[in-house]
């Protein structure tokens, strides 16, 4: 074998030994690197839906309730009290027509006491839905709207308003039943949420609130009785676009809607049975017309009271909410019971008291007359 073929197979060996041994170190280096794991698993596992979704956190049913109350406010108008919420950020109030008609201006009352006038802007005629603006409202953040809400029978839910005159007051309950309609003069009550929280007079108007997500479902409008434990409520996705283009154009004039109060004496105060002119009576204290008040008093109650100090008791006296009143038929008479709340002026402060009151209702001189009143604190 020649010099020239030795030195080449030398120079071979020397490289494959050294590639050799090259790659042993990488291999070892790639081993101590992985600690002995397989090189794929170097690779992140991939994170799954759930791992990648921050999860939004849920708001407790009391923090729901305390965001909510301070968008609801009570509403007095000439025909009584109902409540409102704030559902834009002009400063514009959603409250049933039936609380605001017969007004063009109602005072507002706010979670706080704040008092503020506010600008009946639009009224149904057929849909019992207003809209009153409230200048110093304007940029507050509203109530959030369930718009795209599926009701379903169950769903659990909060009532918000002034029952009775107690303000910022709660009920709890659950959707109980869905499409109810029925007519009461003179609006029409189509597809309506049936719902087992409680409502009674001064709920009208108020936001039904999901107990879950805190948006408004719908607006709380009818009650049948107290001891049938439900009302009902208008979803709030039916009456928005009405309520929008009112707030976005303003009526002009207002229609002449004849509302009715809860007790079923009209604007005329025509009375149909002894417990309307009961309810025509406070419905009188509480627009401050005392005479006619007065008036409806019998001739031995007058003779014992005359109206100045009649009136002189009524002074330090607010709104008057009244339950539903009951008849019990005596012999030449009829006695009306009904139980009241009155906001009462002190100087201590304000103050909610309940009383329940009778009243022996007869005629005197082919008129119906209030002769005499007891009542008692409770």
């Amino acid at each position: 074998m020649s010099k020239g073929i030795w030195i080449s197979t030398l120079t071979c060996l020397v490289l494959v030994g050294l590639g050799g041994g090259g790659a042993y170190m990488i291999h070892r280096t790639a081993e101590n690197q992985l600690t002995g794991q397989p090189l794929l698993a170097v690779q992140a596992p991939l994170k799954t839906t759930t791992e990648t979704i921050k999860t939004q956190p849920v708001k407790t049913r009391k923090a729901i309730i305390d965001d909510s109350q301070k968008l609801v406010v009570t509403i007095e108008s000439g025909t009584g009290l109902g409540s409102g919420f704030l559902y834009n950020d002009q400063g514009d109030l959603l409250t049933n027509a039936h609380v605001v008609a017969g007004s063009s201006q109602v005072t507002i009352r706010t979670l706080n006491h704040e008092e503020y006038k506010g600008k009946v802007i639009g009224i149904g005629t057929d849909t019992d839905i207003a809209v009153v603006r409230v200048q110093e409202l304007k940029k507050l953040k509203p109530l959030p709207l369930a718009e795209g809400y599926k009701a379903a029978v169950g769903d659990e839910i909060l009532a918000l308003g002034s029952p009775l005159g107690l303000e910022n007051t709660v009920t709890t309950g659950i959707i109980s039943g869905l499409g109810r309609s029925f007519d009461i003069d003179p609006y029409t009550y189509s597809n309506l949420y049936q719902i087992s929280a409680p409502i009674t007079h001064g709920n009208s108007g108020g936001p039904l609130v999901s107990a879950e997500t805190g948006e408004v479902l719908g607006i709380n409008s009818a009650s049948v009785t107290e001891e049938s434990g439900f009302g009902f409520s208008i979803p709030i996705a039916s009456i928005l676009q009405q309520a929008r283009e009112w707030s976005k154009t303003p009526m002009s004039k207002l229609p002449d809607v004849a509302g009715t109060n809860d007790y079923g004496t009209d604007h005329d105060g025509v009375i149909v049975d002894e417990r309307d002119i009961v309810s025509f009576f406070y419905q009188c204290l509480n627009n401050g017309d005392y005479v006619t008040a007065y008036s409806l008093l019998g001739s031995e109650w007058q003779g014992g009271t005359s109206y100045e100090k009649f009136r002189e008791g009524y002074l330090n006296t607010g709104y008057i909410t009244l339950g539903r009143p009951s008849l019990e038929k005596q012999a030449d008479s009829t006695l009306v019971k009904v139980d009241i709340t009155a906001e009462e002026r002190r100087k201590s402060g304000t103050i909610y008291q309940n009383y329940r009151v009778s009243y022996t209702v007869g005629y005197e001189n082919g008129e119906m007359k209030i002769l005499h009143g007891k009542g008692k604190k409770f």
